[in-house]
């Protein structure tokens, strides 16, 4: 048994290297041969692309190679994929649109990747990547969280038709609807909570090493959990074996959520230096992480509450229209419905909870789990509907949460 309660002052062992500056970071590591990737990305947040002409971009100095989308395919890499399924209201799982890591005929966001350029440093890859011609046909782009999936909106991807890719319901429909229509008082909260981006310390980044005697890769990542990059990289990438691949996450700056996910820049140095037969390493700039780091939030919702005379809580029921952005990201269809709805209760006793969760496509960048992933998000939208509830009963905002906090003798 420890000794230490809670609250206890306990001695941290791990800083002295780190005060120091003796860490050890992905851009710490530089293995001999080392190049430099360097991502084109798309100005527009929705586009075809008509053609992209590398021909400047591989004259210039230092200039390893440009790999499109089009050499990805040709490997046989396969595309990102989404780790949780979940079924929608028809009973069909949810719309999975492909996500190549490098673009394939369209961009769907501002910042998605169309080339990478490989040069001997990385000033020369940043100027490379700026000769790369790419010839855009702009389509009209979907922003908008709460008409995402209105009649007439311009369509994202041909397999989720209306910008959809679930509509998830959950809960007593019946019994809530019958608790409504007999309450005393029905309290009322239209919400949105923002999209946001998260910034740690250590921006992403990437290092692969290819050894071709052994036809072994080995990813240096800025990761949360090198265990699912491992997993999903060979098993749904066709990356390597996963006996061929060895995933290390060394000391990482922050993470907040975002880098437990798989990114196409993690997979394209996996791919690139096998294809250069050289170590490739990419490192985020600050205006690359708020562009492509998976965003988080970003709902609009209604939620109501049925009160009988005395403020207690008889049925909560709520609408949420769930931003994914353009393309799945590996946890994204988890968030607004396990992580979400089933999250709504909080620490009151409401006997009737229904929820309706429409999930939209957008061309903005794809939205994941982040700082408490769904559970900030049902936090954030049952406190302010309390907050209204108490104003509209003339009650207390402390008194009314009093009334309808779960008992003592209720716990755990």
């Amino acid at each position: 048994m420890s000794d230490f309660g809670i609250g206890a002052s306990v001695k941290r062992k791990e800083d002295r290297r780190f005060l120091l500056g003796k860490g050890r970071y992905t851009d710490d590591i530089h293995p001999a041969g080392l190049t430099h990737a360097v991502f084109v990305r798309s100005p527009h947040a929705h586009a075809v692309i008509k053609s992209i002409d590398s021909s400047q971009a591989l004259a210039a100095p230092g200039v390893v190679a440009v790999l499109t989308g089009d050499d990805l395919a040709a490997d046989g890499i396969g595309p990102l994929i989404c780790g949780v399924t979940v079924t929608s209201d028809d009973g069909e799982p949810h719309k999975a649109p492909a996500h190549p890591a490098l673009a394939q005929g369209k961009v769907n966001y501002v910042g998605d990747h169309v080339a990478v350029v490989i040069a001997e440093s990385q000033s020369q890859a940043r100027d490379a990547a700026e000769l790369v011609e790419v010839d855009y046909e702009i389509l009209p782009a979907v922003t908008d969280t709460a008409s995402a999936a209105d009649t007439g909106q311009q369509q994202i991807h041909d397999v989720a038709p209306n910008n959809v890719c679930f509509n998830w319901p959950f809960g007593d429909k019946a019994g809530v609807e019958a608790a409504f229509a007999s309450a005393h008082k029905v309290s009322t909260l239209d919400l949105t909570n923002n999209r946001m981006v998260t910034n740690p310390m250590e921006p992403r980044a990437a290092l692969g090493e290819y050894d071709s005697g052994t036809e072994e890769i080995t990813l240096h990542l800025t990761t949360q959990n090198p265990h699912v990059h491992r997993l999903v990289l060979s098993a749904f990438n066709q990356l390597a074996p996963e006996h061929k691949l060895r995933v290390v996450g060394p000391d990482v700056g922050g993470g907040f959520g975002a880098k437990i996910f798989v990114y196409a820049e993690e997979l394209v140095v996996g791919w690139a230096c096998r294809k250069v037969n050289r170590p490739v390493k990419w490192n985020a700039d600050r205006t690359e992480a708020f562009l492509a780091d998976a965003h988080g939030r970003d709902h609009v919702s209604t939620a109501e509450m049925a009160m009988d005379e005395n403020g207690k809580f008889l049925a909560m029921r709520v609408q949420t229209n769930a931003n994914l952005g353009a393309y799945l990201s590996t946890f994204g269809t988890m968030v607004p419905s396990y992580l979400y709805a089933f999250l709504l209760a909080g620490q009151y006793a409401t006997p009737l909870i229904y929820s309706e969760v429409k999930a939209v496509f957008t061309n903005t960048a794809p939205v994941d789990a982040s700082r408490g992933a769904g559970r900030p998000e049902a936090t954030y939208l049952l406190e302010r509907l309390v907050d209204v509830c108490a104003a509209d009963m003339g009650l207390d905002p402390a008194e009314i949460r009093r009334r309808n906090f779960i008992p003592v003798d209720a716990f755990p």
